[in-house]
């Protein structure tokens, strides 16, 4: 079931809130959208997010909300440029990623988990992860090596 958590950056600066669903396969509600997004976390093999542990929770657009920081907050593209990363411009950390893609039902965010601030160990525990060979952009598969996401 989705519950709202709130996140931010390390040094506080920027902030947020989204209404996620962590809860393992078993346990979760029925998605809004179809697709495998809306049903797990995310750990991926890019370049991008190997650099920056990047653990991804993807949010619909009404799901999420900025609540401070918009003038500390940096912007990153790269590749396509289709994903906007943001990161705190003061500590460095990435706190979430924003895109539209129809794909994925339109605007979405893609909530870095380890910036949920009031997620319980419990919760990040249980949380279903999903792997993805974004090095060989081949999303759909996990890499053939996941011990070091």
């Amino acid at each position: 079931m989705k519950k709202t958590y709130r996140g931010s950056c390390h040094c506080g600066a920027v902030r947020f809130e989204c209404d996620l669903d962590l809860a393992p396969a078993e346990q979760r509600s029925a998605p809004e959208l179809p697709g495998v997004w809306w049903t797990s976390t995310f750990r991926c093999d890019c370049t991008y997010c190997l650099k920056t542990r990047m653990w991804k929770g993807f949010v619909r657009a009404k799901d999420f909300r900025a609540t401070a920081g918009d003038e500390v907050l940096g912007d990153y593209l790269f590749g396509t440029r289709a994903i906007h990363h943001r990161f705190c411009k003061a500590c460095g950390v990435t706190t979430y990623a924003s895109a539209s893609m129809e794909q994925l039902g339109g605007d979405f965010y893609a909530v870095n988990i380890a910036c949920l601030d009031d997620a319980t160990p419990e919760e990040l525990e249980r949380a279903p992860i999903t792997y993805e060979d974004g090095a060989n952009d081949a999303w759909d598969r996990p890499p053939a090596r996941t011990r070091h996401l």
